[in-house]
């Protein structure tokens, strides 16, 4: 027989089950429903449902089927019109038969109440803030040499057959033979090796990326903004048939489920409870970085993030399960910020909140992105399936007090152990050092490139007064040998005392004013001498030459003697004419 895709809901009298049957023979079938249970059989299908509430066959029940669709739609009265119905989106548990949704011990005390027992196991209040005395796993390792890990830690042996595979999956090497408190001790040693604080900061300083995770809005916002308006409204019956929805893909997984009961004593059954915190925190972190997209790193970034998972951790508060978890998301996956850690804290309180649907939902997109990965779907085995299947029996007001709980739990930077405010404020200050010493040579380049133009404009200053100086010095000159050369075109024709005064005049004023324009001087005066020297007569050339020997001295002192002698001289020559 063949169970057929199924789909249950209701309204405030009827209870509606839609049936798809693509190949059945429709002429031939038959339907049973009396209480709590509901049948239907058409050639080669078989349906049998548990279902949450009470129906009842008053002839106002109804029938269909869609030739196109080969969906059989059956509508059933309730017995108590107006009931809510809950559970009807749990299909693996509507899927068992009465008789075993509740697993009955082997030995079991004689009158003894069953219902009761449930009754009172169901409101009992869990304080999820009570200290849990650790577990002594060196009196149980003594009397057993295996040590149990898995759903409620009822496993024990597996990776033994597994070797090969051991190490693609979890990080705790022997898992059968290590206890609790090894393992967390390994896990520690573990996380503090591989903490990195070059990483840590990089994402520290530069969390451009991490700000924009952390404005992705997964699906559960939505639901969660949802369920507060409607508990605003006071339609809290009415929206929680339709706050979550499963894809026909998630329904087809449920199908597939094979529906059991688990046998937890309270030690397990709390420890169920801490370790679905704990993987429920890994899954929010991974939709978040990856922005609801799956890659080939969705199922190591789950697994590896849960130290339950990875290390087959143990619990005993809420508080440790943040501190475990936000430890290992700053020291193994590519972002490393505390804000995601917080984030992740948040997002799991919503899920929580939402109820075991939301948490169902949850399981069902780990558990295939577990199966599609090949070493991982070890951890299906181990958690999730069983998961899937205890979810859907669990009980909405523990959801709510963990919920609570874990929202109520604070988690700082201090208290992960791997010195991150220390680590914060020595790279602020070595930043700060840094924007200091950036402004200082900044500053000091500026200076040094102000002082040479000034000292570029001081020496263009300067040039240009040497050249108008030397322009002035110049011009002097060439006036002087101007005016000289007028005087001496004038005085061709006359006597020789009037030649004397000038030519002596000119010899001590060249004298004084230095070595190079006397001699420049001379040479413009004794060419002129000598042009003038050919319409005088001899006497104009032997003063010529007298005149060429007194200027071309070297020494002012030696200039000086040679004027007197030159002027002795030419008194001399005097007296003799």
């Amino acid at each position: 027989m063949l169970t057929p895709a199924f789909d249950l809901s209701q309204d405030s009298d009827f209870l509606t089950v839609a049936i798809r049957l693509p190949y059945a023979r429709v002429s031939e079938f038959d339907v049973y429903f009396e209480g709590v249970d509901f049948k239907f059989y058409a050639k080669p299908y078989f349906l049998r449902l548990t279902l949450p509430g009470r129906i009842v066959e008053n002839g106002s029940e109804q029938g269909s089927y869609d030739a196109d669709k080969g969906i059989f739609t059956i509508r059933l009265p309730k017995e108590t019109p107006g009931q809510h119905f809950e559970g009807l989106n749990m299909l693996t548990s509507l899927l068992a038969p009465r008789k075993s949704r509740t697993a009955k011990p082997l030995v079991e005390e004689i009158g003894a109440s069953e219902v009761s027992e449930e009754v009172e196991d169901d409101d009992e209040e869990f304080d999820w803030e009570i200290e849990q005395t650790p577990y002594e796993e060196v009196s149980e390792s003594a009397l057993s040499p295996q040590c149990y890990y898995g759903f409620g830690n009822l496993r024990s042996g597996v990776f033994q057959r597994l070797q090969d595979e051991l190490s693609e999956v979890i990080d705790i090497k022997n898992p059968d033979f290590t206890p609790a408190a090894e393992r967390r001790q390994k896990r520690l040693a573990a996380e503090l090796a591989k903490f990195d604080p070059d990483h840590y900061l990089a994402d520290f300083f530069e969390n451009e990326a991490v700000e924009q995770i952390l404005k992705y809005s997964p699906w559960w916002n939505h639901t969660y903004s949802k369920m507060m308006a409607s508990l605003e409204n006071s339609q809290e019956q009415e929206s929680h048939a339709v706050l979550v929805s499963f894809s026909e893909e998630e329904k087809y997984q449920l199908r597939k489920f094979v529906n059991k009961s688990y046998l937890l004593d309270k030690r397990a059954h709390r420890q169920v409870y801490y370790s679905l915190i704990d993987i429920l925190l890994a899954y929010c972190y991974e939709i978040r970085v990856t922005e609801g997209e799956r890659n080939v790193e969705s199922a190591w970034n789950i697994r590896k993030l849960s130290p339950t998972l990875c290390w087959f951790e143990t619990w005993t508060n809420v508080h440790e399960i943040l501190v475990a978890f936000g430890r290992r998301v700053l020291c193994y996956p590519l972002y490393r910020h505390f804000k995601l850690v917080t984030k992740a804290h948040r997002d799991t309180v919503k899920i929580l909140q939402l109820g075991e649907s939301a948490v169902l939902k949850c399981l069902l997109d780990i558990h295939k992105i577990f199966q599609e990965n090949d070493p991982a779907y070890i951890l299906n085995d181990l958690y999730i399936s069983d998961y899937c299947v205890w979810i859907q029996k669990a009980k909405s007001k523990k959801l709510s007090t963990l919920a609570k709980a874990l929202e109520e739990a604070s988690l700082t930077k201090g208290q992960l152990g791997l010195e991150l405010e220390e680590l914060e404020a020595a790279a602020l200050l070595v930043q700060e050092e840094e924007t200091a010493g950036k402004a200082a040579y900044s500053a000091s380049t500026q200076t040094l490139g102000s002082s040479p133009e000034a000292s570029d404009s001081e020496a263009s200053e300067s040039e240009l007064e040497s050249e108008s100086e030397s322009d002035s010095t110049a011009s002097s000159g060439t006036e002087d040998s101007a005016s000289e050369h007028k005087e001496l075109s004038g005085s061709l024709c006359m006597p020789v005392t009037s030649l004397q005064g000038p030519f002596l005049q000119a010899s001590s004023a060249l004298v004084g004013d230095g070595v190079a324009c006397t001699h420049t001087t001379s040479q413009r005066k004794s060419q002129a001498v000598a042009r003038a020297s050919g319409a005088c007569g001899p006497l104009i050339e032997e003063l010529g030459e007298q005149l060429r020997t007194t200027l071309q001295v070297s020494q002012p002192e030696d200039a000086t003697a040679g004027s007197h002698s030159s002027m002795q001289d030419s008194e001399e020559v005097t007296d003799a004419e």
